[in-house]
């Protein structure tokens, strides 16, 4: 399929995939994922990464599995109905598929509550909306209720480091939203909403696209990245009213869309992808005054036009980038240098699946995830000790894959 201009501004359709399982009711979230894992545990496994095959002959030590959520399009043809769930195994990335939380519409994107006890979905349409879920360990699952975000197409959400808000992007309007966090992990109300209404649109553009907002390490400021405006803004979080206030703003290559960034550990640098002009561009980040302040744009190693970087992720001790890239269906892996404040290109890898939308990184680094949305699979990759990557086993089915959300 021929990549739209602009390929972030909608559910794209890709043929049919095998879909999940139905899950009949609220029962059986997290207890049909302990029969799966222990199932994935007694089964066979996917080939061991090589970094890990290189550990002396051992007795067999008792195989951990962990949760991994998957979003999708509940709206598209071949699409899932709900946010689907799995296990992965964290020594081999063998996953096992588990049942859908049903009730959840387009859930494109996910993210989890600091108190692993709520995840929350954006609803990509129009008009937009988040939804929460809670997820308990006694085997069920309970949809909280969706609220609208004021905007439309949400594509993006975070929570604040707090836990007592919920921020949340639309692409469709080019606006950012704030909804509090009840103790139950249920959303208010909307507390503020805020449209980038300048600068003007980039070359090609028809107006702002928000496309991710994250709050930064320091936890004392939040970033909007807006593709059509080619921008990033910083704001202030006011944790008693949930408003946001404009601080600092990025302008970032005219016709450079960018779209995510990752922060290093360090929270001194941040690696935005750019979509339109196939760059990484690294950014230095000042927690006192929340400025970003963008690099020269790096190569994605994807050669001539634009491979539409999608995400970058990086490695738990700050030493690896990687870097999804949908045209060539491609990873390309950097070294951080310069303590964070540098990357240098090491290699670009096969993603083995069709137009990989969203990259997540295990919580030890030691596997790394890939959501490919247009042949409806996710990919595992191990992570070697020099952060090269070494594909595990088959591409995992999962309906118009385009989150993937490993659980701590």
């Amino acid at each position: 399929m021929k990549p739209s201009p602009h390929p972030s501004s909608g559910p794209e359709r890709p043929a049919p995939a095998p879909g999940l399982p139905a899950l009949p009711g609220r029962r059986g979230f997290l207890g049909g994922l302990l029969a799966t894992a222990a199932l994935a545990a007694a089964g066979p496994a996917l080939a061991t990464p090589a970094h890990a095959a290189a550990r002396p002959a051992a007795a067999p030590a008792p195989r951990a599995t962990r949760p991994l959520l998957l979003g999708t399009y509940t709206s598209e043809a071949g699409g899932g109905t709900g946010i689907g769930t799995a296990a992965y195994d964290t020594a081999t990335g063998a996953i096992t598929p588990g049942p859908v939380i049903t009730g959840v519409d387009n859930p494109s994107y996910l993210a989890l509550h600091p108190s692993g006890s709520t995840v929350y979905a954006v609803a990509e349409q129009d008009p937009g909306a988040v939804t929460a879920v809670r997820l308990t360990p006694d085997g069920t699952y309970e949809v909280l209720g969706s609220r609208p975000t004021g905007g439309s197409g949400t594509t993006h959400l975070s929570v604040h480091p707090s836990g007592r808000w919920l921020l949340s992007a639309d692409y469709g309007s080019g606006s950012v939203a704030v909804h509090p966090i009840a103790e139950d992990g249920s959303l208010g109300e909307r507390t503020d909403l805020v449209t980038h209404s300048s600068p003007p649109p980039g070359p090609g553009q028809g107006g702002p696209h928000a496309h991710q907002i994250v709050t930064a390490p320091d936890g004392g400021h939040v970033l909007a990245v807006d593709l059509g405006s080619d921008t990033v803004y910083t704001y202030t979080l006011d944790e008693s009213a949930g408003t946001l206030t404009e601080v600092s703003r990025a302008a970032l290559a005219p016709g450079s869309g960018p779209r995510h960034l990752a922060f290093h550990p360090d929270g001194r640098s941040a690696y935005l992808a750019c979509e339109l002009d196939n760059t990484l561009v690294v950014c230095a980040y000042d927690p006192a005054t929340g400025a970003l302040t963008p690099g020269p744009g790096q190569s994605t190693g994807t050669g001539s036009g634009s491979s539409y970087p999608a995400q970058p992720v990086v490695t738990g001790d700050g030493a690896y980038v990687y870097l999804a890239n949908r045209g060539p269906n491609s990873l390309t892996r950097y070294a951080v240098e310069e303590d964070g404040a540098a990357v240098r290109l090491l290699d670009t890898v096969p993603v083995g699946g069709d137009w990989p939308r969203q990259l997540a990184l295990s919580p030890d680094s030691s596997l790394l995830f890939a959501a490919n949305q247009r042949s409806s699979t996710v990919t595992v990759f191990g992570v070697g000790p020099d952060g090269s990557l070494t594909a595990v086993g088959d591409p995992f089915p999962a309906p118009v894959a385009v989150c993937v959300l490993p659980l701590p």
